[in-house]
């Protein structure tokens, strides 16, 4: 179960990063929800949470190409449900921790990106997204196209309210008959739209904000969700004209009930319903966890389904070497998006759902997004067999068998070090600007770059004959590696690719281990007694420093200018 529990934290990490920070999804939100789940189930029987599980964080990181901007309070998502049952213990957990039997609210859970705007003496401060709960993306330029909020308030204080952005779907079929590149969907549109750097292109998809809470309040007080969406109102925010007050579950199970049925008609994406406790003393009293306030819960809808032909299955090389398939289907439309690939969890999983290249599969889109493969409908006589990989597809090297999955164990597979190397210029690594999985893939195959170190040998001179690098772009890539060279501590251990060792689990360490020599030097005994750690990343750390090859590379970067630097 613990392989289990780590292989999931490695891909959840890995999906985070590329839809929150890189905005390029390489899975469905259905896909990694289901994980996710996963994931929350094995923690839950085993008790095992590791510091660095998606379970204990609050979305993503902030994107690079936007100012950070760090909220007066922070800014908690919210725990999900899908069944009735699930809603019934989420009740239980309330009635356990307070011993009162709460009123609840239920509001429409709008499809769309969160905005938190702040105000100072009556006026517009800025805007942002909620980014990873404690500091988002400023994106005040954006948000100042949507004409939707106020400019001025009556309140006077400091305040922090916060909504979601949508394209109305209306908008979304005006926006598609003269647009050179149609949207496939208004959650799309609205995150494309708030993160495009140029305000005038967000302004073309005309986009509303729906506003539900008062994250922070200067002066004064809310006593509970009706006072808080009055306030809302009070002060010209846009509220969506549906709260409904329940005094039991029942009664919030009944409008759910109504809620699904009434959402198909809406003009706006929703994806759900979100039930939260209506007197705020009472949430006072319950509190919250690492990520998720215990009064409040969002309640997802079931997902869609479709069929349609897998028409092949690839193999693609990790950065630890793990080879995960990945299915190829007919295109198919679900829920304003066309699905073209899932992916499956290994060949255990190809056998347990008995998948065949040219077989019909039922294919879910989860909570309206997209896919994951539930099995075969049907199959036919062109219908073959999906063999496990021999050899790596990318070097041709002979697999190694652990446990559920097969490993390429070729150190300089291309595809495996383009991986590595790109996680350790990845922003949690040295943060190199304008270093992309890519631009790595181009350097790897010009010989420029195939271990750590080659990429602070690199000078400009070496970029002219790579396609797409002219002058500017070779320059500023130049000089982003130069600035890298001063690194963090935790920054430092995360960009070394240690199985197991995240975000969360390299600062950790580096607050135990002070310096490199420290973690270089410590004992397999006194890694696993580290909180959260464990045996089986203690021992994947200490085998990564007993490598002598490892500490070699490691004193070539420090050779070539890689310093670490204490942070304050």
């Amino acid at each position: 179960m613990e392989e289990r529990i780590r292989e999931l934290i490695e891909k959840l990490n890995k999906y985070s990063y590329e839809y929150y920070v890189l905005d390029n999804p390489t899975v469905s939100d259905g896909e990694y929800d289901k994980l996710y789940d996963e994931l929350k189930s094995l923690e839950k029987t085993t008790g095992i949470v590791y510091p660095d599980s998606p379970t204990k964080r609050v979305g993503g990181e902030p994107l690079s190409g936007f100012n950070k901007h760090t909220h007066i309070k922070r800014l908690y998502s919210l725990d999900k449900a899908v069944s009735e049952g699930e809603l019934d213990d989420f009740e239980g957990r309330i009635l356990k921790l307070s011993g009162e039997k709460p009123e609840y609210t239920v509001e429409y859970k709008f499809d769309g990106l969160t905005i938190c705007i702040t105000y100072e003496g009556g006026l517009f401060k800025c805007a942002s997204t909620r980014g990873n709960g404690s500091v988002g993306e400023d994106v005040t330029s954006q948000v100042l196209t949507i004409k939707s909020f106020p400019l001025a308030i009556d309140y006077k204080g400091t305040v922090e309210v916060q909504g979601e952005a949508v394209m109305r779907l209306s908008e979304l079929v005006k926006y598609n008959k003269t647009a050179t590149e149609k949207l496939k969907n208004a959650r799309n549109a609205v995150a494309g739209a708030i993160r495009n750097l140029d305000p005038k292109e967000t302004e073309k998809r005309r986009l509303d904000i729906y506003f539900y809470n008062v994250n922070y309040l200067s002066d004064g007080k809310l006593n509970s969700q009706e006072e808080c969406v009055d306030f809302l109102k009070k002060n010209g925010f846009k509220v969506f004209p549906f709260l409904k007050k329940c005094k039991s579950l029942t009664e919030v199970k009944s409008v759910l009930t109504f809620i699904e049925k009434e959402r198909k008609v809406l003009d706006v994406l929703t994806d759900g319903a979100v039930i939260k406790i209506n007197d705020f003393n009472l949430r006072e009293k319950l509190g919250a966890t690492d990520k998720f306030p215990r009064w409040a819960i969002a309640f997802k809808f079931e997902a869609e389904e479709v069929t349609t032909t897998l028409k092949d299955v690839i193999w693609q090389v990790g950065r630890t070497g793990k080879l995960t398939p990945l299915g190829i289907l007919e295109p198919v439309e679900l829920a304003g998006a066309t699905v073209k690939k899932a992916t499956l969890n290994n060949y255990g999983d190809i056998l347990k759902k008995k998948v065949k290249i040219n077989s019909r599969v039922l294919v879910r889109r989860s909570n309206e997004v997209i896919p994951e493969i539930l099995g075969v409908t049907e199959t036919y006589e062109n219908s073959e067999d999906i063999f496990e990989p021999t050899v790596c597809p990318c070097c041709g090297e002979t697999l190694q068998k652990i446990g559920a999955n097969v490993f390429c164990v070729n150190k300089f597979c291309r595809e495996r070090v383009v991986n590595l190397i790109t996680n350790f210029a990845s922003n949690d690594g040295f943060h190199i600007d304008g270093f992309s999985e890519n631009t790595c893939a181009l350097l790897y195959d010009k010989g420029l770059v195939k271990r750590f170190s080659d990429l602070f040998k690199l000078e400009k001179k070496d970029l002219e004959n790579v396609e797409s690098f002219k002058d500017k772009k070779a320059e500023n890539l130049i000089n982003s590696i130069e600035k890298s060279k001063k690194i963090n501590f935790k920054n430092f251990i995360y960009s070394l690719g240690i199985e197991g060792v995240g975000k969360k689990t390299a600062g950790d360490l580096s607050k135990v281990f002070l310096t490199y020599e420290d973690l270089k030097n410590a004992d397999y005994e006194s890694l696993k007694k580290i909180d959260m750690i464990g045996e089986v990343v203690g021992k994947n750390i200490y085998e990564y420093f007993a490598n002598e090859e490892n500490i070699s590379e490691i004193e070539r970067l420090f050779s070539l200018g890689v310093e670490i630097i204490k942070e304050e």
